[in-house]
């Protein structure tokens, strides 16, 4: 397909895209700029976002991905009670990953797509049980190593971003396939200052003027 072929269909997509779709990508592009900013309303807008993220992957058939966005759900009442409480404790140094945590990281994601391509074949009616768990197995290993401020998360984060933003437009989903290349890019500069952090050795204590900003498949905590 030539390069205005695909623009064109794009448009069409967007064109043909509901007010669900708008309200969730809105919410969410705001939650991303709450947290720029570091403001606490990155939690209630990221909420937001991601319940009606919800609903619109169910109706896609993205089973795993509804688990997903499930997570940040709690993750996010967690953030927003953890900001409020104790916002003025240190940030866990930022380091790299040793060798037992990519035999942790290996087990959450081999074991994350077996269990999730066994519930997707068994009990719905998904037609890609094998990317959507693959997808989602990375982001739950990525976000496993951000909550340990390892910086090979950006890496896991984007293999599962990466595979997203072409399963997003089969689906259907062009602002979110949009928004997931934006967070894309968001991971690759966030890799690249974490990077900087690790090499200046100015990781332990830190606290981060943008609020620590995190790019995951399709979504900032």
């Amino acid at each position: 397909m030539e390069i205005q072929q695909w623009a064109v269909l794009l448009w069409q997509q967007i064109k043909e895209t509901d007010i669900l779709q708008w309200l969730a990508v809105s919410f969410g592009v705001a939650e991303v700029l709450f947290a720029k900013a570091n403001k606490i309303w990155l939690y209630p807008t990221g909420l937001v976002a991601t319940i009606l993220s919800v609903i619109i992957l169910f109706e896609a058939g993205l089973y795993a991905e509804c688990l997903l966005n499930g997570y940040y759900i709690i993750m996010s009442i967690y953030g927003w009670w953890y900001w409020i409480t104790k916002k003025n404790k240190p940030f866990v140094a930022v380091t790299r990953c040793s060798k037992r945590d990519w035999i942790v990281v290996s087990a959450i994601t081999f074991g994350g797509i077996i269990f999730l391509v066994y519930l997707l074949k068994q009990y719905t009616n998904s037609t890609v049980p094998y990317m959507d768990a693959w997808i989602s197995a990375t982001a739950w290993a990525g976000m496993w190593l951000l909550a340990k401020r390892k910086i090979e998360n950006w890496i896991l984060l984007n293999i599962s971003n990466a595979f997203a933003i072409p399963l997003l437009f089969h689906k259907g989903l062009p602002l979110y396939a949009l928004l997931t290349i934006f967070l894309f890019v968001v991971a690759i500069t966030g890799y690249i200052k974490w990077n900087k952090i690790i090499k200046s050795d100015l990781s332990p204590g830190i606290s981060y003027s943008d609020g620590g900003t995190v790019a995951s498949n399709r979504k900032l905590i």
